[in-house]
C-alpha cells in the first residue's frame, strides 16, 4: 500500500515537471533560473529598430547616457489594465526619476514568477505591441535628435520583424539580483513610400558629418564597442546578431 502511494506521488511529481517544461518550452533557461526561489530577477522588455545602409547601422546619441549612442527604440510600456496581472507576479516597477520612463516594462520580480511573467508577455495583452512601442519611441527620439518633422508620417510606416533576443538570465555584478532582457528587433518596411522616406532620411542624416546626434556605425564599430570617442550601447549588438558583446553602460537614475 505504502509502495503504491510513493509510486503514485513520484509519477504525479514527474508529470508536474513535464507539464512545466511543456508550458515553458523554448524558455528552458528561464525555467531553470526560476528554480532558485530566493533570488530576485530584473526584467526589461524593449524593441529596437534596425536601419541599415550597406555595412552601416543608424545609431542615435542618448541624452540620458552622454557620450554614447545606440539603436532607435526603447522600452515597451504596460497599461493600467496590466496592474492586476503584474501584481500577481509580484512585479515591482523600477523607480526612475525621468517621467518618460514611467510604466516601462522594467522592474523586479521573484525568480519563481519568471515563467508566469513570460507567459503574460507572450499574450501581448495589457501592454504596447512592439510596433506601438516603436512608433512612440521614434516620435520621442526624433524630437530629441532635432528632427521631429520625420515623425509626422509614422502612422503610415510599417515594420518587418527581424529577430527576438533573450538576453540572460545573467548575474549583475555588484547587485543582489540576476537580469533577463527581452528584445525584439524590427526593420522598416521599404515597400511603402513612408517607410522608404524615413529610411532614406535617417541614413542621410547619419552619414552627414555636421549631424551631432545621429551617426552610422559599421559592424566592426559595433563589435569594438566604440566609434571614435563615443561608446556604442551594448544592445547595438542585437542589430547584427543575437549575442551580447559588451557589458552594460551605467543606467540613468
Amino acid at each position: 500500500m505504502l509502495e503504491s502511494i510513493v509510486v503514485s506521488s513520484a509519477v504525479a511529481f514527474l508529470g508536474w515537471i513535464a507539464a512545466m517544461i511543456w508550458r515553458n518550452r523554448g524558455q528552458i533557461g528561464l525555467l531553470l533560473a526560476s528554480a532558485r526561489p530566493f533570488r530576485e530577477v530584473r526584467v526589461s522588455v524593449a524593441v529596437l529598430l534596425q536601419v541599415q545602409d550597406d555595412d552601416g547601422y543608424v545609431l542615435a546619441h542618448s541624452p540620458l547616457r552622454p557620450n554614447s549612442c545606440g539603436p532607435l527604440g526603447g522600452a515597451v510600456k504596460f497599461t493600467p489594465s496590466a496592474i492586476t496581472q503584474l501584481r500577481a507576479a509580484k512585479f515591482r516597477e523600477e523607480a526612475r526619476s525621468h517621467s518618460r520612463m514611467r510604466h516601462d516594462l522594467r522592474g523586479f520580480l521573484p525568480m519563481t514568477a519568471l515563467p508566469r511573467f513570460v507567459r503574460w508577455l507572450a499574450l501581448e495583452q495589457d501592454r504596447e505591441t512592439a510596433k506601438e512601442a516603436l512608433r512612440r519611441e521614434l516620435t520621442e527620439e526624433l524630437e530629441e535628435i532635432g528632427h521631429p518633422e520625420l515623425a509626422t508620417d509614422l502612422a503610415a510606416v510599417d515594420f518587418h520583424w527581424v529577430r527576438k533576443v533573450l538576453d540572460g538570465p545573467k548575474k549583475v555584478p555588484g547587485r543582489p539580483y540576476s537580469q533577463v532582457r527581452f528584445f525584439e528587433v524590427f526593420e522598416l518596411d521599404l515597400t511603402t513610400a513612408a517607410g522608404r522616406a524615413l529610411h532614406d532620411a535617417l541614413v542621410f542624416l547619419a552619414r552627414e558629418p555636421a549631424e551631432q546626434l545621429i551617426t552610422c556605425a559599421g559592424r566592426e564599430d559595433i563589435v569594438h564597442g566604440r566609434i571614435g570617442e563615443v561608446y556604442i550601447a551594448p544592445q547595438s549588438a542585437f542589430l547584427i546578431g543575437n549575442r551580447r558583446l559588451h557589458s552594460d553602460l551605467p543606467a540613468p537614475r
